[in-house]
């Protein structure tokens, strides 16, 4: 069932927030093809990657959680809730480091397992193209890695156009992979 408006927050992400930001991109590299890294991070590892994505700027990093202590009302009274874990997450990054690639970004969307399906993507992507908006940025750019229906569905939604396929680029779990790259027009 999709969350309701208001039931979750998205925000930058911190510091405070990479030992779950690993857990979630663990289990995307133990269990999913989706990324094509191999061994799992400790959050220390993953360090300079969260440094990478200031809270402003045109690479970003943006969470989504369902907000810290939110009350909600049962027949017995108001109960208050502790924050959850995180829900996702999506990044805006560098596409390539030259120069001349700065106006264009990498865009990524990771959903808790639990909670995709969940319209969680949909709004982080709604703000993370929100804040890009602001910046000096021309395109956007996913690669996503190939079958996978729900992604594919995502960025088309949000006017992401395919604009070609490179054939068994990667290889995970004894298997070559295909990645399909899409564009979005920005500014």
């Amino acid at each position: 069932m999709p969350f309701g408006q208001g039931e979750v927050q998205v925000r930058a992400g911190v510091e405070a927030d990479l030992p779950a930001l690993t857990d979630l991109y663990n289990h995307y590299i133990r269990e999913t093809p989706i990324t094509f890294d191999l061994e799992p991070f400790t959050p220390e590892e993953r360090r300079p990657w969260l440094l990478s994505h200031p809270q402003d700027g045109p690479h970003r990093l943006l969470v989504a959680q369902v907000p810290a202590d939110r009350t909600h009302h049962t027949p017995d009274g108001p109960v208050k809730e502790q924050a959850a874990p995180l829900l996702g997450y999506a990044t805006s990054s560098a596409f390539r480091p030259k120069a001349a690639y700065d106006p264009s970004v990498e865009v990524t969307v990771y959903c808790a397992p639990e909670a995709a399906g969940r319209g969680v993507g949909t709004l982080l992507y709604e703000a993370l193209f929100e804040a890009l908006a602001k910046e000096d940025v021309h395109r956007a750019y996913a690669g996503i890695t190939q079958p996978n229906e729900a992604s594919t569905r995502l960025h088309t939604r949000f006017g992401f156009r395919h604009i070609g396929t490179y054939t068994e680029v990667g290889r995970k779990f004894g298997r070559y992979w295909d990645v399909a790259w899409f564009q979005k027009d920005l500014g």
